[in-house]
């Protein structure tokens, strides 16, 4: 496929792993990256590393060390190549519920504005582009936890009669009236601004409200990052801190690659202002315990951490996306990777990269 793919947040989990996926399909691939992970949680979670890989392995990838939030700065190199641009894939974010209350302005700024400001560029330079933009279940806020939960010996679960046992919850919550964080609200905004320029504009936009995305490409940290960091402190031995809920808060974990695969599919097909739930599913989820226990029975050692009665506020306590609606629109696509096999490949990563 001729033409430019555009990924911002080229050296985070989800773009890196989009570069890689799509530079064998287009011309040329420009990243959008300024490493402002190592901002948000310090040197250790810094991407410069994945950037210089990329840079080195990669011939048609072109990086630009630009901060979303700077219109002017991405019309300079964007512009220019107007309808030759096929695709934009939007990860650039400040992904942490946490470190949002810190400093809420740069947090909405990079995840509300940095948005809009991309997604003017495919309505002024690219209109036939597809967008495809990285949303979180955190959209959702805290509305999850008030489900019928039964709690087991390992995890919390729903109630069997409920109509999310099965597959999980769908695209028909609300996102209203609910405590989301306001990392969550920032989303949000971004959220309803891709549908928005989808449907009143009549662009290729598409929403994908990941669960937790995950995947050995992951420069995990305490505040995001939640299979990678816990995997780090399972071989350096570092103590890992468990919030609430007994340790058994239920999380769907879909591998990055199987997340950039649903979005070369929607990049064929693409919709309007579409929405999808994209995680791991009944296929791949886990608890905090059960994550816990398959760390220590892949390192072949006991796990230092502790446990704080503290939950994250508007951590959710069972998480499981219903990827149903996509499967329906995109028939040829599904899950190739559960937990154990991203824990497994996480560890080996990490393993090499301290060697």
């Amino acid at each position: 496929m001729s033409g430019i793919c555009v990924i911002t947040g080229s050296s985070g989990l989800i773009g890196s792993e989009s570069v890689e996926f799509f530079a064998s399909k287009f011309d040329k691939v420009i990243g959008i990256d300024n490493n402002m992970r190592a901002y948000f949680f310090g040197e250790n979670a810094s991407t410069q590393w994945k950037t210089e890989s990329l840079i080195d392995r990669i011939p048609n990838f072109e990086h630009h060390a630009i901060d979303i939030r700077n219109l002017e700065k991405l019309e300079e190199v964007l512009a220019p190549y107007g309808s030759d641009i096929k695709l934009i894939i939007h990860t650039a974010a400040q992904p942490s519920h946490d470190w949002a209350a810190k400093e809420p302005i740069t947090d909405f700024t990079v995840n509300a504005n940095g948005t809009l400001n991309l997604l003017e560029i495919l309505r002024k330079h690219a209109p036939k582009a597809t967008f495809i933009f990285t949303s979180t279940n955190k959209v959702y806020g805290d509305t999850p936890n008030y489900l019928p939960l039964v709690e087991t010996d390992t995890r919390w679960e729903i109630d069997e009669t409920h109509a999310y046992y099965k597959e999980g919850i769908d695209e028909s919550m609300s996102i209203d009236r609910t405590k989301h964080s306001l990392f969550g609200a920032s989303k949000v905004a971004a959220d309803v601004m891709v549908q928005e320029y989808g449907q009143y504009f009549g662009l290729n936009t598409g929403v994908f409200r990941g669960g937790c995305l995950t995947g050995p490409n992951h420069s995990g940290t305490q505040l995001h990052g939640f299979l990678s960091y816990l995997m780090k402190c399972a071989i350096t031995g570092d103590k890992y801190t468990v919030f609430g809920y007994k340790g058994k808060q239920v999380r769907d974990n879909i591998h990055s690659w199987d997340l950039v695969n649903m979005f070369w599919h929607f990049h064929q097909n693409p919709r309007q202002g579409e929405v999808y739930n994209a995680g791991g599913g009944r296929f791949s989820n886990c608890s905090m315990a059960e994550a816990i226990e398959m760390c220590e029975k892949i390192t072949n050692k006991k796990m230092n951490y502790e446990y704080s009665e503290d939950n994250r506020i508007g951590d959710h306590i069972w998480w499981i996306s219903d990827v149903s609606k996509f499967k329906k629109h995109y028939p040829d696509w599904k899950h190739t990777y559960n937990v154990n096999d991203i824990l497994s490949q996480i560890f080996e990563q990490f393993t090499n990269r301290i060697q």
